[in-house]
């Protein structure tokens, strides 16, 4: 919550791509509190690394989506954003093999499990030492125009970028006529207020599905079901797995189908899923057979999530806002979408046990209510320039008249 909160400030300071590479200092400090907290009996240590390892992910929550989203060209921003979605699913993955009993879960291998986030550390800095910033951000928020041309002549592998520079030019023209874009802008201006109410909407739709209670508790929902241990955790390995190949679907389909289409399929079958897995844990002692459907159910939960509403959150704020508004807007969702999490994180086990397997129901209902919301309020932006996206937002009397 706290690094998704500085999200804005580190884009603007540092830029898009240095916000990212100064952002593993904080993954370091944890990566070696963690590592070391067993030998020197510390649980603070622990603790403290737990802390900077959550800022670090934070902003790497913010500032990779909205980097990915303004270097891409505008026919596949939404599959280089799913990108994003794609590597935190295999991360994940590989989290929960490593974590298994019977490889680094165990009570003497664990710290080494906690240090290795210095792994991804070793590859991404160098990675982006030879990543160009944002062209965006050095043209629109720097003012450098031949430098943006020459990021974006690098990044397109070719001299002709005129359209993209006339866009980013526009852009920045306009950015030049208005305020800066502060908190109070956000919520009094019709045409970031709406966005943002969107954005938002589509965080908590992300994390108040459900999706986090099946995640972190998975292996005990198999146990509940009537599983024994390593059933469970090797039926978590394959709800990872799923997460990864539908993710991987998503970013295929995501340009072609578009992101409306994919948040609404994601958001129907986990209501529809979530529906059935109340029932068969309801009924969990009927039959011998019935625990294993439950495994199919989360499985399957975990497949609609992926096909949209996994990924499409996360780099929908950087097309729905302009550039001046972006960081903020980011910041503000990102906090809201780790609140959320937070909140389902420590919620989920007290209702559970207090309502047994309805406490899906309230995901059900939460369901229904973001279905509604996307109907209704979500624009489609697949193609769209960000100036175009940000014209439907416009009060018709700020529109130019023909």
């Amino acid at each position: 919550m706290i690094g998704g909160s500085l999200t804005g400030f580190f884009a603007e300071k540092f830029g898009r791509k240095g916000g990212l590479i100064v952002n593993n200092i904080f993954a370091m400090i944890g990566a070696i509190l963690e590592g070391f907290a067993y030998s020197a009996r510390s649980y603070e240590m622990l603790i403290a690394g737990r802390i900077f390892i959550g800022i670090n992910c934070g902003l790497n929550a913010g500032l990779a989506p909205m980097y990915l989203s303004e270097i891409s060209p505008v026919n596949l921003r939404g599959a280089v954003g799913t990108v994003y979605q794609l590597v935190l699913t295999i991360s994940i993955l590989i989290s929960q093999i490593l974590g298994m009993e019977n490889i680094m879960g165990t009570e003497v291998l664990w710290p080494y499990l906690l240090a290795f986030t210095a792994v991804p550390i070793l590859y991404q800095v160098p990675a982006l030492m030879l990543c160009p910033e944002s062209p965006k951000y050095i043209l629109i928020t720097k003012g450098r125009v031949k430098d943006a041309e020459k990021v974006l002549n690098w990044l397109r592998g070719t001299l002709d970028v005129k359209d993209e520079m006339t866009d980013m030019s526009a852009e920045f023209e306009s950015q030049k006529a208005t305020a800066g874009t502060g908190l109070r802008e956000m919520w009094t201006d019709p045409s970031l207020k709406s966005p943002l109410i969107i954005a938002v909407m589509m965080q908590l739709a992300q994390q108040l599905s459900g999706i986090n209670a099946v995640m972190f508790f998975s292996t005990a929902i198999f146990e509940d079901a009537g599983l024994s241990t390593i059933t469970s955790q090797y039926a978590t390995l394959g709800m990872g797995v799923m997460n990864v190949l539908m993710t991987f679907v998503s970013m295929v389909l995501i340009e072609k189908a578009g992101r409306k289409t994919l948040q609404l399929v994601g958001l129907s079958g986990m209501l529809f899923v979530v529906i059935l897995l109340t029932v068969f844990l309801a009924i969990k002692d009927m039959a011998p057979w019935i625990p294993y459907i439950s495994i199919v159910l989360v499985i399957a939960f975990v497949v609609a999530f992926a096909t949209g509403p996994g990924s499409i959150p996360w780099f929908l704020v950087t097309e729905l806002f302009n550039q001046s508004a972006r960081p903020l807007a980011t910041s503000i969702s990102v906090t809201v979408n780790w609140t959320a999490n937070f909140f389902v994180g420590i919620g989920f086990l007290p209702l559970a046990q207090l309502l047994g397997p309805y406490v899906f129901v309230i995901f059900a209902v939460l369901l229904i209510v973001f279905i509604c919301f996307t109907v209704n309020h979500v624009p489609e932006t697949k193609n769209k320039t960000i100036e175009e996206i940000s014209a439907m937002f416009k009060p018709p009397s700020d529109l130019p008249s023909l």
